[in-house]
Formats: C-alpha cells, structure tokens, sequence
C-alpha cells in the first residue's frame, strides 16, 4: 500500500511539473495589474519552508491565512505569532488565534502588518532629498470561520479589511478568502482548494500635488491580489517515530503566472520536524528550508518553527513564527 502512496504522489508531481512547464507564458502579461501585494507574503515558518505548498497541509493556526477551511483540523485552541524579515529591509507581521466553538466549528481573528523605514522625497532637481520624509504601511484584519460538515470534508471563510497607505494617499477594501479541505479516505491523503483575496477593485485615496502646483484627486483603480490554489498532501511512511509528509500545490494568481510548488517534512516523535521545499515558475524565488520544534509547557503546546526562503538577486528572507495550543 505504501508502494502505491509513492507511485500516485510521483504521477501527480510529473503532471503538475509538465503543467508549469507548458502554461507558463499564459499568465506572464498580467504581473504588476493588482495590488496590495503585502498579502501574498506568506506566513508561519512551516508553510513558508515547505515552498508555501500548505493549503492541503494547513492543520494548524496559520490556516487563517492559507486556508481558512483548515481551522477544524485540529483540536485544540490556538496562537499563533510570525515574523518575517522580507526583502529590502521590509518587516512583515501577522498574529492569529482561532477559538474553537465545538468539535466541528470554530473562529479565528487574524491582523497582518507590513513596514519599513521613512525614506527620503526626490525629486529631479533635488535626487539626494529636499530633507522632507515618507512613509509606507499596510494593515489587514480578518474575520474566520470554518464547520467540518463531515469527518471528510471541511469548509472555511475569512472576510478581511485591509487598508494600504503611501505618504499622503491610501487605499482600503474589503476582500474574501474561501477554503475547502476533503480527506479522500485513501490513507492519509488529502485534498485542498482555497481562493485568496477575492474582491472589487481599489482605487487610492487623498489628493497628490504636483511639482507644477496640479492637485490630482482622482486614480486608477487595481484587482486585489487574487489566487487560486489546489493542493494534495499524503504520508507515505508513518510510523510512532518517524513521519514523513509530501505536499504539491498548483496556484493560479491573477497578476502572473502559474507556479508549482513542492513541499517535504520529516517528523521524530512529533517533536522535532526538518523541512525543506521548492517553486517552479515564480521570479526570484526558488527553494526553501527550515527546522520546527514542539515543546511542551505547563500551560500550553508550544512549536517554534524557522523558515529560510532564497531570491537570486533580493537576497534571502527569514521567517519565524511560534505557535500556542490550548486545550
């Protein structure tokens, strides 16, 4: 039986590679057509290790960004807190809890920030600064619910507020995530389907001045960053020891290509977890890696998990995220 757990995981990563391979260029011409790009950024250093390849491994508070759905795959209350060091000196924060109201219902609450530090205003006949500063920030909160209709199947929502501002302009909006979660009942394989950010178009607010004294009060209006995304996740070797999970994920976001995404995790005694992963098709970005570990306290089930993300020419991103589950 495991012999076939392996063969059908194979079958399905050489269809999902070919896949990537043959619609790349499908997608390419829309990069740069929505915005709010902060809420693409990843979160928990576990998701972010295997390659972002979670929503059909997403069983624990970081399902509030991934997939919504996943709030009633486990069974305790939970907190969860992650950081990311991105890009360019960029600070990204999110912070969740999920409160479960039964063994097949529960809710969550989750607030993401993104930040840097003042920059200077240029303009073309001051390029090193006119000794004025501005600044960049974005907010969002979300909203979640999930029910387990069935012990196989699981559905799940977010409505969230996000809020973008740049100096003296801003733009805010209300978008939806939607999740499902099916266990196929063929060992422990799963399948997973969730659509991110899914809302009206967004326009800046405020009023701009023009270095020729021309006040513009009006803009363009963009798509929130809205993806798709399908994944399976199975393990083909589990013993009280020693586990191993296997995930692939297809996503198809509205501002660029499709990508694929291939995650692995290996478990001792559920303790400590060494992670690795990568994605085919997405700029900069290629593979990652990272370690968790489970500890118990007094109070709580404590997991602290780190995730290092490689960019060819940005650099490297860092990620770490702690986790609280309460019974």
């Amino acid at each position: 039986m495991k012999k076939y757990y392996i063969i059908l995981f194979l079958i399905i990563v050489n269809v999902a590679y070919l896949n990537a391979q043959l619609l790349p260029v499908l997608g390419g011409q829309r990069a740069g057509i929505s915005t709010a790009q902060f809420l693409k950024i990843g979160v928990g250093g576990r998701a972010s290790a295997l390659g972002e390849s979670f929503v059909a491994m997403a069983n624990d508070a970081s399902a509030l960004y991934w997939n919504p759905a996943g709030l009633v795959q486990f069974n305790e209350h939970q907190v969860i807190f992650s950081h990311t060091n991105w890009v360019v000196d960029i600070k990204h924060q999110f912070a969740g809890a999920v409160y479960k109201l039964s063994d097949v219902d529960a809710v969550g609450i989750s607030f993401t920030t993104l930040h840097m530090d003042d920059m200077k205003v240029t303009t073309e006949t001051m390029p090193y600064g006119t000794g004025e500063y501005f600044s960049f920030g974005d907010v969002a909160f979300g909203l979640s619910y999930a029910h387990k209709f069935t012990e196989q199947f699981s559905f799940g929502a977010t409505v969230k507020y996000m809020r973008e501002t740049l100096d003296r302009l801003y733009m805010d909006g209300v978008m939806v995530d939607l999740g499902t979660f099916y266990w196929t009942g063929l060992g422990t394989t799963r399948f997973a389907v969730a659509v991110s950010n899914f809302g009206n178009q967004i326009a800046p607010k405020g009023e701009l001045k023009q270095l020729n004294g021309k006040v513009v009060t009006e803009f363009q209006a963009f798509s929130p960053p809205t993806i798709f995304r399908i994944g399976f996740a199975m393990e083909p070797f589990q013993t009280d020891m020693h586990s191993l999970t296997t995930s692939i994920q297809l996503n198809h976001p509205n501002d660029n290509s499709e990508n694929l995404g291939l995650g692995l995790e290996y478990s001792w005694r559920n303790i400590l977890f060494l992670r690795g992963g990568y994605k085919f098709n997405v700029d900069e970005q290629s593979y990652s890696f990272g370690v968790g570990l489970n500890a118990p306290i007094s109070f709580a089930k404590a997991s602290f998990d780190y995730a290092y993300g490689n960019f060819s020419r940005l650099g490297s991103t860092h990620r770490f995220s702690i986790l609280l589950g309460i019974f």
